[in-house]
């Protein structure tokens, strides 16, 4: 049976100082232009505005819509985690008006919607598979945690309380409840944050009961619709695993449906375990990972390849140039694998979180911070760009909250164990159960695999050091103090495992190879037939038009060439390319027939790939991650 741990505890992003030339800039961008740029959008599209309540019939305002809550929620939390490591009195007397703003228009019952407050207001809790009513209310409650973490001040987090109150009273199994639960989950993740910054049992209690009651028969949202006097039948997605709500949780075995509720779900399910120790839903949790990972789950880490449902199709279905891959669907992602990391110590789930930040995830930001991607596609033809906003806006203000916490993702701790999951330059106040010790991590990763740490404490210290092995390395070393200790070791599951006692100013380094090589698909994955894709490190790479003298849909790569890895300062704000030989068809000698029983003839050309999340940062053009391998006809005539 699975084993939950829930000793094991993430290290606060607060006490980790990312000091890098990859991630720094990147959060840097996020607090000097994207806070500033999603700011701008939230007011000129009403959202702000929205909170005045003065909309009517016929007015003038663009009416509140019912999930704008969110969107201002995750731009206040991302502002307040922001001021935690880098303060800002301007960025705070931001967050301090919008925050007025919301409480100004909070019921005397606690309850906030603003668009069930103006414009439906006779339809409170009357839709919860579709109107995202408890999902903003998540969205509040972590934006007002981070407030109080952010300024010490209770007024927003004594308003959230407030509704989170008043939603226990609404929702739950005893009589006169609503036996009901969030169609787009988030909230579960909120409740067990606010339990665990609150201690208030009532909280975690709740969040256990929106997880336990998803998917019980008789279906919730069918006796809602009824009440509103609609057939189910009509639903437009025609099934409840839209919202994973088909079945019970723990009898779910297939990831399906909208793809961030299905992360938020599995994500406070996880939670959930960690805090009760519930093996069966780890179980469960597992089951539903193992589906994603070797059936849906594109290289780059992105997920949900569907437009028609945000979502999941069947196994295998994972088209490149239609792939929806959406930015905030990564996110929770890497949401769920990091929680699945503190319950199962397994790099499988490092390895995933790695692979989603790095592509899935930073695709979704311009190097500018301020113009950002819904879609992930993994081909184009030049006209997908990124957009300062989307009239459904989760992304950008995701990206807000995501990058400054970033920090709370490269290492975690147990009794007497220290695991470090990414490798990042920066400096880590780590707590252990007899004291305090600082790690300092230095490396030039993800263009280099060699990475040092060096401990700083008073005194010597006895613990585990727990190491992740990337998968994409197939050659690794480990050094103690310049002593090669790669055999002295235990590998569990992934993890390099030394258990010593440590001393102050130990040093290892660590040597992960890192050469750039191909990565072949799955033969059912039917888009990516007789086709492969370059990777180097965490890195999935793509070619993009600016960098070929030919078009992309003449490249074929050598199935058993060898690639050139180049740092290149001048190419994007700096970044590793890979480039090498590949093979092209020569369509100069076919003049006007259209087929021919004459094979075509091949040619060698040079091509150049950078870095997937780094593409459509140019001029427009086309791009692709999988790209065809030379035919037999080709090999035989080079």
């Amino acid at each position: 049976m699975a084993h939950t741990n829930s000793q094991r505890k993430p290290v606060p992003f607060e006490h980790v100082k990312i000091e890098d030339a990859f991630w720094a800039p990147r959060m840097q961008a996020n607090r000097q232009r994207g806070l500033e740029a999603v700011y701008q959008q939230l007011a000129e599209t009403g959202r702000l505005d929205a909170y005045a309540l003065d909309w009517a019939p016929g007015s003038d305002g663009l009416q509140p819509h019912v999930f704008w809550d969110s969107d201002v929620a995750k731009w206040v939390e991302g502002a307040c985690y922001s001021l935690i490591n880098h303060p800002d009195k301007r960025l705070l007397e931001k967050v301090e008006i919008v925050v007025g703003k919301i409480l100004s228009a909070q019921g005397e019952d606690g309850y906030l919607n603003p668009h069930f407050t103006v414009v439906a207001p006779g339809q409170r809790w009357t839709n919860l598979r579709d109107k995202h009513e408890l999902y903003c209310a998540g969205h509040m409650i972590e934006a007002a945690i981070a407030h109080h973490r952010a300024t010490g001040e209770r007024r927003f987090l004594d308003g959230m309380l407030r509704y989170a109150d008043l939603i226990h009273r609404v929702f739950g199994p005893k009589k006169g409840q609503k036996r009901g639960y969030p169609g787009h989950e988030e909230l579960e993740l909120a409740l067990i944050k606010l339990y665990r910054h609150t201690w208030e049992r009532e909280y975690l209690d709740l969040a256990a009961y929106f997880i336990e009651e998803r998917g019980q028969s008789p279906y919730y949202f069918d006796t809602e619709a009824r009440a509103r006097d609609e057939d189910p039948a009509d639903y437009w997605a025609k099934t409840h695993a839209y919202t994973q709500s088909h079945r019970p949780v723990r009898e779910q075995t297939t990831v399906v449906g909208h793809a961030v509720r299905a992360m938020y779900l599995y994500a406070g399910m996880a939670d959930l375990a960690a805090e009760t120790r519930d093996a069966s839903l780890l179980e469960a949790l597992q089951r539903l990972w193992v589906d994603l990972t070797a059936h849906k789950l594109y290289l780059t880490g992105g997920i949900g390849p569907s437009r028609e449902n945000e979502g999941f199709r069947e196994a295998y279905d994972l088209p490149n140039r239609e792939a929806y891959a959406e930015t905030c669907a990564a996110i929770g992602l890497v949401f769920w694998a990091q929680r699945m990391l503190q319950l199962d110590l397994d790099s499988t789930y490092a390895d995933v979180m790695e692979r989603a930040l790095y592509n899935g995830l930073l695709s979704g930001v311009s190097f500018s911070g301020d113009r950002f991607f819904y879609e992930n596609p993994l081909a184009s033809e030049g006209n997908h760009h990124r957009q300062k906003f989307f009239t459904c806006s989760c992304c950008p203000p995701n990206i807000n909250r995501f990058l400054p916490t970033l920090g709370g993702y490269l290492y975690s701790v147990g009794p007497k164990e220290i695991n470090v999951h990414l490798y990042v330059h920066s400096k880590a106040k780590i707590e252990l159960e007899d004291g305090a010790l600082t790690i300092i991590q230095q490396t030039d990763y993800p263009w280099d695999g060699i990475v040092c740490l060096r401990f700083e404490m008073r005194v010597s210290r006895t613990f585990t050091l727990k190491l992740r092995k990337p998968s994409w390395c197939l050659r690794g070393r480990v050094y103690l103090n310049g002593r090669d200790v790669s055999a002295e070791g235990d590998v569990e599951r992934g993890y390099f495992a030394l258990t010593r006692e440590w001393q102050p100013g130990d040093q290892l380094r660590l040597q992960w190879a890192m050469p750039a090589g191909l990565v072949y698909p799955h033969p059912r994955i039917c888009a990516d037939i007789g086709k492969a894709a370059l990777m180097r490190g965490p890195l999935v790479y793509c070619l993009e038009a600016a960098d070929q003298e030919v078009p992309l849909d003449q490249i074929f790569l050598p199935g058993n060439g060898t690639f050139d890895s180049e740092f290149r300062p001048d190419v994007l704000e700096g970044l590793v390319v890979v480039s090498g030989q590949a093979t092209r068809v020569d369509s100069n000698d076919w003049g006007e027939v259209l087929y021919r029983q004459e094979p075509p003839r091949f040619e060698s050309v040079p091509f150049r790939a950078i870095p997937y999340y780094a593409w459509d940062n140019r001029e427009a053009g086309a791009m692709r991650v999988w790209l065809p391998l030379v035919p037999e006809a080709g090999r035989s005539q080079l």
